[in-house]
């Protein structure tokens, strides 16, 4: 039997993903790429804000329509919601969603295959009703056991659905933190690290793939070790796998600024083979507004470590996301923000408005604190503008510089060029933009392969995307 997995939200549902489907190939199931051409159907579903609810929603939705058309041709005998939406409404997500054949939580997939295979064959799946997953451990880290719980994206199993040349691998699960806005610890659960020797296990066999950039991702990349005896851990494995045969470069993503130690920083900015990227979730630079967060920091706490940063690595990318419009905010602490990322030089940011998410605490803020919709629109769109002018100037900035590109794909025409279009070390996957290198006037045409790095110099750009020519 057949099946096709579609993943929505970050690269850590990616990485589910992937253990999902190593599962169900271990069970006896093909992997097909294509769900028009699949048996089962199973969707990886984000539920961490509105909008990625609803593409969740019409994802499965559409994936229905297959199953519909069957008797016209189709394929698809059944329809399966996994991942964070998944995990996160349980039973209410199936009695809304009739159309999915079942609802699988995250305390099913070690038995993944055996549960699809029951459902096609027609046994009802009974949901799971919800609950806070940060109950099912200890609330002290080092008293936790990781193997007591079912966490996904832990598992040796894994099957490969990209041949891009780079992958996420999952450094940690869940999150100890309590900000007021999100709702991912209710549903990840608490914070618990992957052993070093897995993590360098699964990175050589990622290698094995062909895979030449590993992507660490978690909630919370700052507090890798912590339940493990020993904060200092990432400090220690990043060389490791930079030293993983086949590997050219390794990146870490999301950092939290007040977790952020020195060390963690230098061996980020010099370890040889680890890129010099730094994924800093500022959230807000207004002390007032971050501490409404509970969160921590100030344009002046958050400015010095920029400045470390680059005192340590001058060329380093630097990226965050910022919410507007949160609860309470007024147009100084608006100000405040925009002033900040005019000083903070960002290779880019994220602008999200706020939006009440089920189960926050910040939802129950009085409603004199809230405010108005078409107000967080106004000021949403003007820091979107201000940051694509502020990105844009970064990026202009590197007119000059020296970069090594990650080949993603080739084929493509600058200016009437044979190029090829990758990433430069500042430039992380899917979100960061990317890099169109052009040949030199000596060799019009560059010569290299998805998986290749060559060595470029920047001569324009395109917003955040540079345009760069090949150093002969």
């Amino acid at each position: 039997m057949s099946v096709a997995m579609v993943t929505l939200g970050c690269t850590r549902n990616e990485v589910d993903s992937e253990e999902l489907a190593g599962r169900l190939a271990a069970g006896g199931f093909t992997l097909v790429a294509d769900p028009a051409e699949a048996d089962t159907v199973v969707v990886n579903t984000c539920g961490f804000v509105e909008q990625a609810k609803k593409d969740s929603v019409d994802t499965l939705l559409e994936a229905a329509d297959l199953k519909a058309s069957a008797n016209q041709g189709g394929r698809a005998q059944a329809v399966v919601a996994v991942g964070c939406m998944a995990e996160r409404y349980g039973k209410e997500l199936a009695d809304s969603l009739p159309e999915a054949d079942a609802v699988l939580g995250f305390d099913d997939y070690p038995d993944i295959a055996a549960k699809l295979t029951a459902i096609v064959n027609g046994e009802a799946h009974h949901p799971h009703t919800p609950q806070d997953r940060r109950l099912l451990l200890p609330i002290s880290p080092v008293e936790r056991d990781a193997s007591t719980v079912s966490t996904p994206g832990f598992d040796d199993l894994r099957a490969r659905l990209s041949d891009e040349p780079w992958a996420p691998l999952k450094l940690a699960s869940g999150c100890d933190r309590r900000c007021t806005f999100c709702a991912i610890p209710a549903f990840r659960g608490s914070f618990v690290s992957r052993r070093p020797s897995d993590v360098l296990h699964e990175a050589q066999w990622l290698a094995a793939q062909g895979v030449k950039e590993l992507f660490l991702v978690s909630e919370n990349s700052t507090s890798y070790g912590k339940d493990l005896g020993d904060l200092r851990l990432l400090e220690t494995l990043l060389p490791e796998l930079a030293a993983v045969e086949g590997v050219e470069r390794v990146r870490v993503s999301y950092l939290q600024p007040a977790e952020t130690r020195p060390g963690l920083l230098r061996a980020i900015a010099t370890t040889p083979g680890v890129v010099p990227y730094f994924d800093l979730s500022f959230q807000h630079a207004s002390n007032a507004v971050l501490r409404r967060m509970r969160r921590f920091g100030d344009p002046e706490s958050f400015l010095s470590l920029l400045g470390d940063v680059r005192a340590l690595a001058p060329t380093a990318g630097v990226r965050s996301n910022v919410i507007v419009g949160f609860p309470g905010e007024t147009e100084e602490d608006l100000e405040i923000l925009c002033d900040f990322l005019t000083d903070a030089r960002l290779d880019v940011t994220g602008v999200f408005g706020y939006s009440d998410e089920d189960g926050t605490e910040a939802a129950g803020f009085a409603d004199e604190l809230k405010l108005d919709e078409d107000e967080i629109l106004a000021r949403t769109a003007h820091v979107q503008a201000l940051v694509e002018e502020l990105n844009a100037q970064r990026a202009e900035e590197r007119i000059g510089e020296y970069v090594e590109i990650l080949v993603e794909s080739t084929g493509s025409v600058e200016d009437g060029v044979a190029a090829v279009t990758g990433r430069a070390a500042h430039q992380g996957p899917e979100v960061d933009g990317t890099t169109t290198v052009v040949g030199t006037p000596e060799a019009r045409a560059v010569d290299a392969r998805p998986g290749d790095i060559v060595r470029a110099v920047v001569v324009g750009t395109e917003g955040v995307d540079l345009v760069a020519r090949l150093v002969s």
